[in-house]
């Protein structure tokens, strides 16, 4: 225990460290956190929780000091290979479809297929990647994910502590530190970003540790403590989809209609988001961790999925996409602009239709010049109007 003390403290010093130093290259690099922002918030700080997970559990590992038992090696490894795939598509934009069947195919190696079966084993490989897709979605505002993470790795490393499961249990712990170490960059206002490369590897991680943890148990039971162990990014994904396809918007194109930014609508700030976010993750891991520890009735998983139901049914009452008659004024409007005709060109001279389509000061200026040629002694005008011969006579004589 003492020892998993120590590699912890480790990781949190050691990922502080290195996510500040990560940041001056990453902003040198333009690699910069593509929500809207009204400040410049570099990312690699995924790559810090990353780095400082792997080579404290590795080394710990190595020396003898914190082992971590057999198959936790290959979940580490497919864990950072998952890291990777999200480094990639920080520095460069991917399909989805990449990271999908990347996770999926990490996921198939560290499912344990002789205690769950085969097809609890590929549930268990659609579960992983979706929760790990989950958690890069819910990093969408500052020190959400992040806290999140932390809440839930101490929630599967008690999960595992209770199955004995020592080596598992220091893993998590080294990646909740590494995650409290990131959270002193990334607490708003954030001057760092978990990026897909953290947030994909804390899903992975913490999904995959989950399924290695509840392995052997009943499935019905095992799915509800899985869910509760994620309660708020599922929710996140369930209010974002069923938002989306009410208002006939595309699923994969980022707008502001997550958990956060409903609740920042509502008035509340960008750190009390971050608390009750935290809170609601605590109150859900700990029914998940009460469920598997045989404490409390499987039915009280239950009680969370009613919960995040009522939640996403009254955040979905938020308006966050604005309105739609505006959208179509604007949209006539535009369409309205690209028919409109063309201007006709200016008429040859000598044309028959020159009156037409002269301009109208033009056309009293010729029907005046017309006028003085048909009538040559109205030589005196007054605001554009010929003056009879008698009142030019009498002008004449009255000026001498």
């Amino acid at each position: 225990m003492l020892y998993g003390i120590v590699a912890a403290i480790t990781a949190l010093f050691l990922a502080a460290v290195l996510a500040a130093l990560l940041r001056v290259p990453a902003l040198r690099l333009g690699l910069l956190d593509r929500r809207q922002r009204q400040r410049r918030v570099p990312l690699f700080g995924g790559a810090a929780v990353v780095l400082a997970t792997c080579l404290v559990a590795v080394a710990g590992d190595w020396t003898g000091i914190a082992p971590l038992g057999d198959g936790i090696e290959v979940l580490l490894a497919a864990g950072g290979a998952v890291a990777a795939l999200g480094l990639v598509a920080d520095v460069w934009r991917l399909n989805a479809r990449f990271l999908v069947v990347g996770t999926a195919t990490a996921a198939a190696f560290v499912v344990p297929y002789g205690d769950t079966g085969v097809v609890a084993g590929v549930a268990s490989v659609g579960w992983i990647t979706f929760v790990a897709l989950a958690f890069r979605s819910l990093d969408h505002a500052d020190g959400v994910a992040g806290t999140v993470g932390v809440v839930t790795a101490f929630g599967v490393a008690a999960c595992a502590a209770v199955e004995v499961m020592d080596g598992l249990a220091v893993l998590l712990s080294v990646f909740a530190a590494a995650l409290t170490g990131f959270l002193m960059h990334n607490w708003p206002p954030a001057r760092v970003a978990l990026g897909a490369c953290g947030s994909l590897f804390a899903g992975f991680l913490l999904a995959a540790a989950a399924v290695t943890a509840r392995a052997g148990h009943a499935p019905v039971a095992g799915a509800g403590v899985l869910f509760a162990l994620t309660a708020v990014a599922v929710a996140d994904v369930v209010l974002v989809v069923v938002s989306r396809r009410l208002a006939r918007r595309p699923l994969l194109r980022g707008t502001s209609d997550h958990l956060a930014h409903r609740l920042r609508r509502l008035g509340l700030t960008a750190q009390g988001v971050t608390v009750l976010l935290g809170v609601a993750a605590f109150g859900a891991v700990l029914v998940g961790v009460l469920v598997h520890a045989g404490w409390a009735d499987a039915r009280a998983v239950w009680w969370v999925a009613g919960v995040v139901l009522v939640v996403v049914l009254g955040m979905l009452r938020v308006a966050v996409y604005g309105p739609p008659r505006a959208r179509g004024r604007r949209d006539r409007r535009a369409r309205g602009a690209q028919r409109a005709p063309a201007p006709r060109p200016a008429p040859r001279p000598g044309s028959g239709s020159a009156s037409v389509y002269a301009p109208r000061r033009q056309s009293e200026g010729r029907r005046q010049s017309e006028d003085h040629a048909h009538h040559p002694e109205s030589g005196v005008r007054r605001t554009g109007r010929s003056v009879s011969p008698q009142v030019n006579a009498s002008l004449r004589v009255r000026n001498g």
